[in-house]
């Protein structure tokens, strides 16, 4: 499950527990439910950081849920069902009116990158925890919004490619000198501190939220159209 916490005008949303936070409908349904809560109690300023206890930031999907299922077609549906049930959680990210900054201080895999890479930010640890997309080595193929999403974050091609076609485990390095994440630190500590510390200068430019979260919006048109986000226009009273 997990939790959300507001100090000052930072939320903090916390995978909790010491396990994979494979994204199962329960995980899902609760981050959306705290993605609307700190959607709803957002002000100028707000900034919101996930982050995940134990050794992982989420390991994708909860395969042995979708095969506890007890058939290949009962796994199939169950699977869809998840892909299908993340996909708000995805528009909640890209539409939340305040920055977001995913503090990845253990494995991120799979739909947990997907989780990780929705942020405006992420923040990596060095020592520990790798970036990897399984679908080519588990033999599934990537919903459209998960292509879409990283096409629109990962400007560089030949990473896309050793993620995807090569599935490529990308420690923290690495993912920093190809631009997948914003910043690599060498320790969990080191990570939570440069994502509060991002955190409290982003809010210090008291931001009116819902022009960010257009803006951003208009930054992944292709993403927003598949996810069936619509884009508005706000005219700024300091104009």
């Amino acid at each position: 499950m997990c939790s959300l916490e507001k100090r000052g005008n930072i939320f903090l949303l916390t995978l909790t527990g010491d396990d994979q936070h494979r994204l199962n409908p329960n995980l899902i349904s609760s981050t959306l439910s705290a993605l609307s809560q700190a959607k709803a109690q957002s002000t100028r300023g707000s900034v919101l950081i996930t982050l995940a206890e134990g050794k992982f930031f989420s390991n994708g999907f909860d395969l042995g849920w979708a095969q506890s299922a007890g058939s290949k077609q009962g796994a199939e549906e169950r699977l869809q069902h998840m892909v299908e049930s993340l996909k708000p959680v995805v528009a909640a990210l890209l539409s939340l009116p305040m920055p977001t900054i995913a503090a990845v201080t253990g494995h991120a895999a799979a739909a947990g990158l997907v989780l990780a890479l929705s942020h405006d930010y992420v923040i990596m640890r060095r020592d520990r925890g790798v970036l990897y997309m399984p679908e080519v080595d588990i033999g599934l193929t990537l919903p459209d919004y998960f292509v879409a999403l990283f096409r629109g974050k990962i400007g560089s091609t030949s990473a896309r490619r050793d993620l995807f076609l090569r599935g490529s485990k990308m420690k923290g390095d690495e993912a920093e000198k190809r631009g997948i994440v914003e910043a690599a630190h060498d320790g969990e500590r080191e990570v939570r501190e440069a994502s509060v510390r991002m955190a409290e200068d982003l809010g210090k430019r008291k931001w009116e939220g819902e022009v960010y979260a257009e803006i951003r919006k208009g930054l992944y048109p292709e993403l927003c159209a598949i996810l069936g986000l619509g884009t508005k226009v706000f005219a700024s009273p300091r104009l």
